[in-house]
């Protein structure tokens, strides 16, 4: 705990260096009432891709629907960059973020190495804002069973740098490593990561066991269907 308070002074100092280098955010961390749900790649972009799986595109936008669908079952406002198979290029993507008021972006990706045997999941922001709320989902992914914690990380990535409130992106799992990239291709698998993600986000926002207490009242009201997955 020491050493991530010392790394985020550190980077306040830094930030405060910088100047104009990048979009100071606002801090949104503790109001916000919409995500923006950024589904990384598509269309003509397929992001990381080995040929015994499928595209980061399509994981990457299975996940983030699913993340979305979870968001509004917990009463938040959503807003996604792309629901489908399209290419969205990154200023585009700040363009839709930085339209909204009172908001976070959440960006989902899957990640790449050359190296095989590299796993785990990653959380990265810029705005030192977003820490807390990086941390909350890397942690909250980290109890998944076999899990490895790659860390929460400051990065100078376009959608992080250049929006006007708290933003972050996930890296749910490396389609490097034959095991991960099994898992990806798996729609339970890919409910579980959702079910994180959104878990973290609405408790980071109302607190302990918000989550839970949202997921009860639409059971009681008759909703919660899953969705369909795009592949098997």
């Amino acid at each position: 705990m020491a050493r991530q308070i010392i790394s985020r002074f550190s980077f306040l100092i830094a930030l405060s260096l910088l100047g104009g280098c990048a979009t100071v955010a606002t801090n949104t961390s503790q109001t916000f009432d919409t995500v923006v749900v950024d589904a990384g790649h598509g269309g003509k972009d397929s992001g990381a891709w080995r040929r015994s799986g499928p595209p980061e595109k399509a994981v990457a936008l299975d996940v983030a629907l699913r993340v979305d669908k979870k968001l509004r079952d917990s009463q938040l406002k959503t807003v996604m960059t792309r629901n489908n198979d399209v290419f969205i290029p990154l200023d585009t993507r700040v363009d839709i973020g930085n339209q909204q008021a009172n908001a976070i972006f959440v960006s989902i990706h899957f990640n790449d190495s050359r190296r095989s045997g590299v796993q785990g999941f990653e959380t990265y922001y810029h705005s030192p804002y977003a820490f807390d709320l990086a941390a909350a989902i890397e942690r909250n992914l980290s109890t998944l069973p076999g899990s490895i914690n790659r860390g929460v990380h400051t990065a100078r990535f376009r959608v992080l740098r250049n929006l006007r409130y708290p933003s972050v992106l996930v890296e749910c799992g490396y389609l490097s490593n034959r095991s991960e990239r099994r898992e990806a291709g798996n729609a339970d698998y890919r409910e579980q990561l959702a079910d994180k993600i959104a878990e973290a986000i609405v408790n980071y926002r109302y607190g302990t066991d918000a989550y839970r207490r949202s997921n009860a009242m639409v059971a009681r009201a008759g909703g919660g269907a899953s969705i369909a997955p795009a592949f098997r």
